[in-house]
């Protein structure tokens, strides 16, 4: 990650529990209860701390571990309210938990964009994706008015021409054909031992398929949804646009290659 960048992972220590309080869950293998957007989760204390933090999988929020808001819950309780809480500052909640999923959402580009300038293969979209890298930045640090009249989509379809272009520019190294998985629905699909190297899966529906020993190198996972995923001897290195929340909601072992710059989740096997 760029020195000149904010913190692109989650500093719980710095926030004020905004993904516990602003965003919404229903009841499900994910959570155990249903909380609306807004209200504070039964297990948040007053200290903007989790009171099961070390046993969420045991207690049914899988969810929780899964959630990485790329560093956007310090930014909005330290940047752009400057360290005022919203049970001190009731006046700021509202605003603050609409301001929370916009920031994430240009955090999550930052990671994108970063890890794009980071691949040498990409070098022909480097120009176009600093500028880019310059402007959301600039957005992080605007006050809350303006970021709650941010379009967002329209930013992040500038950033993802790129990232596709990032993309194919990588891919293109890789020798033979590559397969085509561009949102494919690949839920529970058998896949064990598959050739996927440099495929293209963005967006693909990859829930509970079996991936294990599947050459995944090169290969494009960005928004591919990988819960419950078996990674199991799969070999995800140089994986474009890969994030640890992905990997944080699949099953792996020790057999499992990932990028140096991830780490391996705690509950793998």
């Amino acid at each position: 990650m760029s020195e000149s960048l904010p913190l692109l992972r989650a500093d719980c220590a710095n926030c004020f529990a905004l993904c516990c309080v602003a965003l919404p869950f229903a009841k499900s293998n994910d959570f155990a209860v249903n909380k609306p957007a807004g209200t504070p989760c039964k297990n948040l204390r007053q200290d903007f701390r989790c009171g099961i933090h070390t046993r969420l999988r045991d207690q049914g929020f899988q969810g929780c571990t899964v959630f990485d808001c790329f560093g956007a819950g310090q930014q909005v309780s330290q940047v752009t309210y400057g360290g005022r809480d919203w049970r001190t500052h009731p006046d700021t909640r509202a605003e603050m938990f609409d301001v929370f999923p916009v920031m994430r959402q240009l955090h999550e580009l930052l990671f994108y964009v970063d890890q794009a300038l980071g691949l040498p293969d990409a070098a022909p979209a480097h120009p176009g994706l600093r500028r880019m890298l310059a402007e959301t930045q600039e957005w992080t640090r605007a006050d809350a008015r303006a970021l709650a009249a941010l379009d967002v989509a329209a930013l992040r379809g500038r950033v993802n021409t790129l990232l596709l272009e990032t993309s194919e520019l990588v891919r293109a190294k890789v020798p033979g054909r590559k397969k085509n998985h561009r949102g494919a629905d690949l839920m529970g699909a058998r896949l064990s031992g598959a050739n996927l190297r440099g495929a293209n899966l963005r967006g693909a529906y990859l829930i509970a398929a079996d991936l294990s020993r599947a050459d995944l190198r090169t290969a494009d996972l960005i928004g591919a949804d990988l819960r419950d995923t078996n990674l199991r001897g799969a070999d995800l290195r140089g994986a474009v646009f890969l994030t640890q929340p992905q990997l944080n909601a699949a099953h792996g072992d020790p057999k499992t290659h990932i990028p140096s710059t991830l780490t391996r989740p705690t509950h793998w096997t």
